[in-house]
């Protein structure tokens, strides 16, 4: 049994698949473009299908290598999407012999043209640019050969791995730096607020001496006016006397009671305590006299 195309060729005729043109000719003269279907071919007439071209949307993926303004070498991938038109599918058969190629120098030259003139973050950062040059470049040039440009994609800028690497560096350094700087912002506003802490406590510790104290004078200042009042004949330094012992008493007292209160020799006979006075009394004098 023949084949399909054996048979069809026997009959004269040509079948033409879905999305594909067929170019025919004439003792080698274009003639026209077959559409998809079947066609009268007769080849004993001169009559001949010189080739098909796919109209289906097609991808060329590339990786040019160059070099950037700051003398990085890079690998830049491209990706361009295009179509034959079928309306002009004659030009696009043949005007070109290699339409991979031609694509290539056009998409090469752009590039060379275009990263150089960048640094190496801007490169990154002008992804979108450099692929609308490559674009606009590529479609003046191949519609001039039945082609259009759908898209044209910089997928990646790749440089190499020791630039990579110092990259990673440069970016974990500066991430530590800020880490470092917030760190020690907080150990200081830590520090202001203890120190303000410790203001405000030693600020409330000193009215509260100040208070107790004034309330010790007045406690004093009426005990000793009572007993002078209760007692006839005594005097505001007899009373200041007994107040003295009284304290020297409590203080002994609140020594012994506690637990991890170190050794302290002080006079201890009931007669250390006129001493005390006569002491506080001798120095407020001459500070008076002063």
């Amino acid at each position: 049994m023949l084949p399909l195309t054996a048979m069809g060729n026997i009959l004269c005729c040509v079948k033409v698949e879905q999305s594909t043109v067929a170019i025919k000719e004439e003792f080698g003269r274009f003639e026209k473009v077959l559409q998809p279907g079947c066609h009268w071919m007769p080849w004993f007439l001169g009559k001949q299908v010189a080739g098909h071209l796919s109209l289906r949307q097609q991808q060329l993926d590339l990786r040019c290598e160059t070099k950037t303004k700051d003398n990085v070498f890079v690998n830049v991938v491209a990706s361009i999407q295009y179509r034959a038109l079928a309306e002009r599918a004659s030009d696009a058969f043949y005007r070109l012999s290699n339409t991979k190629t031609q694509i290539q120098a056009y998409v090469f030259d752009v590039i060379r043209a275009s990263v150089p003139k960048l640094n190496l973050d801007d490169a990154f950062e002008q992804k979108n640019e450099i692929a609308r040059a490559v674009e606009d470049e590529l479609e003046k040039a191949m519609s001039a050969y039945g082609f259009q440009i759908v898209q044209t994609l910089i997928v990646d800028i790749d440089p190499d791995d020791r630039v990579k690497r110092a990259m990673n560096e440069i970016n974990a350094a500066a991430r530590l730096r800020v880490a470092a700087n917030e760190k020690a912002e907080a150990e200081k506003i830590l520090l202001i607020k203890r120190a303000e802490g410790e203001a405000e406590s030693k600020y409330l510790s000193g009215l509260g001496i100040a208070r107790q104290r004034q309330a010790i004078v007045d406690g004093l200042r009426d005990s000793v006016l009572g007993f002078s009042v209760n007692v006839p004949g005594t005097t505001a330094k007899d009373v200041m006397d007994m107040v003295l012992v009284t304290q020297y008493f409590d203080t002994m007292k609140e020594i012994g009671a506690a637990s991890k209160s170190s050794a302290v020799f002080i006079p201890h006979g009931p007669g250390a305590v006129r001493d005390v006075a006569t002491q506080i009394r001798d120095g407020l004098l001459q500070a008076s006299h002063e």
